[in-house]
């Protein structure tokens, strides 16, 4: 396996991003889970980002990636793509920062994500029926146009705007040794891991983050075996949100 080391955000940045997103991101409950616990043995809390304005934690990574844009960037608007949940962060992040956005979603998006988009104030354009295409064809737009193109994970700040939800949890839960994370791209898990771990090490602690994917589109499993990001063939699966190939 190549070894790659990526410099990721600081606990320093993290605690910036954090002052940055708390300008429009909630601060969830931690809420614990009787059946869970019951079903494991070991006391069980959720972080609920369904609540989260938007819907989603994408909404952090989103408004703390646009913030940082020059003004020069901002006027030439932004582009995205998402099957939904980063669709809306983009949508309300470049409405409150008054930026125009480009929004390329998939064919047969749900709804109700569509729709909330497009409320936001986003020019939404549909593409292809995966992720990937819609993908591809931001890419192409912020080429044509010179739109900054906000890839939904690949990017410090959108990573840096992710962890600040390790931040809370840590806050909410101090004794916690434990953190389960859903693995789509890789943005949410990468913030929080880092953060997490970060902190734990400053205390002179261990937590231990586990990442999770749907069995339907497990990529990162064979990724992280051959030692390369490897795109796989994925198989519908009711956890649409990390279904990423």
């Amino acid at each position: 396996m190549n070894e790659v080391t990526v410099v990721g955000p600081t606990l320093a940045d993290f605690e910036l991003a954090r002052g940055v997103v708390s300008t429009v991101a909630e601060i969830t409950p931690l809420e614990s889970s009787r059946y869970l616990s019951e079903v494991l043995g070991a006391p069980v809390f959720l972080k609920c980002e369904n609540l989260q304005r938007t819907g989603s934690y994408k909404i952090r990574g989103a408004y703390n990636r646009l913030s940082r844009l020059t003004d020069e960037e901002k006027a030439r608007g932004v582009v995205a793509a998402s099957a939904g949940n980063h669709a809306q962060g983009v949508a309300f992040a470049a409405r409150e920062l008054g930026i125009k956005s480009t929004i390329f979603m998939p064919i047969g998006v749900a709804l109700p994500k569509l729709q909330a988009t497009k409320a936001y104030g986003a020019e939404v354009i549909l593409r292809g029926h995966t992720v990937a295409e819609p993908l591809l064809a931001a890419a192409e737009f912020a080429a044509e146009t010179g739109a900054i193109f906000i890839h939904p994970f690949d990017h410090t700040d959108v990573v840096a705007g992710q962890g600040t939800l390790g931040l809370e949890i840590l806050d909410q839960l101090e004794d916690i040794d434990t953190v389960i994370v859903p693995i789509g791209g890789g943005g949410l898990i990468s913030g929080v891991a880092s953060v997490i771990k970060q902190t734990a090490a400053a205390q002179g602690r261990t937590v231990r983050v586990i990442g999770v994917q749907a069995a339907n589109s497990a990529p990162y499993p064979l990724s992280l075996s051959l030692g390369e990001p490897t795109e796989i063939t994925i198989s519908p699966t009711i956890a649409d949100g990390i279904a990423v190939a």
